[in-house]
């Protein structure tokens, strides 16, 4: 189901808490969410939806990827990047970003795995990740 967005900057900034198998409804409606926005949007985090749980879904170079309780686990390459958000007013801002990062998540089935990520996909997902740790840009 698409949810509405949260515009909250308190809200926002709390961490979220880890996932359970009781979220896959949650990580579903995070997706339809994304969808409904893929004109002006590349991922979401479960809070910008009003659930503060860990889960992520991002466009995986034009597939969609469902992550749960993601961490980044090993990060090179740091540059500066310029990023906007659905969930923030105002233009894009300035934020530190790493070329490769290593992921380690769970599936749907939450079995753990881990990933190498580069590039835009990398980009993504640490933004993602920012928002489960309260972290706005």
């Amino acid at each position: 189901m698409i949810k509405d967005l949260i515009h909250d900057p308190i809200f926002l900034a709390m961490k979220s808490e880890p996932a359970t198998k009781e979220d896959l409804q949650a990580a579903q409606d995070l997706l339809d969410t994304l969808i409904a926005h893929k004109e002006g949007c590349v991922g979401m985090a479960a809070n910008m939806i009003g659930v503060r749980k860990r889960i992520i879904c991002f466009d995986n170079e034009g597939t969609y990827m469902t992550m749960f309780n993601p961490e980044i686990i090993k990060a090179t390459g740091p540059y500066d990047a310029e990023e906007g958000c659905l969930s923030l007013l105002g233009g894009p801002r300035r934020c530190k970003r790493y070329q490769t990062i290593k992921v380690q998540w769970q599936t749907s089935d939450f079995k753990t795995r881990i990933k190498n990520f580069t590039g835009w996909t990398a980009e993504i997902i640490q933004h993602e990740i920012d928002h489960c740790n309260g972290i706005l840009i």
